[in-house]
């Protein structure tokens, strides 16, 4: 058995960024600021959110940056080839099967 799941609460980074599709679909990109809880530690935990279909059309309209936010999805890894060095990179990103507007 394997289980990829994710529950993050924190405040939008940025405004949500949306692309549409000529099939019909689309995806909405933000970012994600929590921080942890610890006392001596001040700065926040960055995540990249993708959020596909009716709800990307939610993020989009109703979530600002700063708004309080809560996400369960599932961890990918993006990679992808840096276009000056070749070098292969990749990223981090969560992508969102539930979004709750807490603020």
């Amino acid at each position: 058995m394997s289980l990829n799941v994710v529950n993050l609460v924190g405040r939008a980074g940025s405004d949500p960024e949306i692309r549409y599709f000529d099939r019909g679909g689309q995806v909405c990109k933000l970012s994600l600021a929590v921080r942890r809880r610890s006392r001596n530690n001040d700065n926040p935990d960055w995540f990249n959110l993708e959020i596909w279909g009716k709800t990307a059309e939610i993020a989009y309209n109703y979530v600002k940056k700063g708004g309080l936010i809560g996400v369960q999805g599932s961890l990918k890894i993006e990679t992808w080839n840096d276009r000056n060095t070749g070098a292969q990179r990749s990223r981090p990103v969560i992508r969102v099967d539930r979004l709750d507007l807490l603020g």
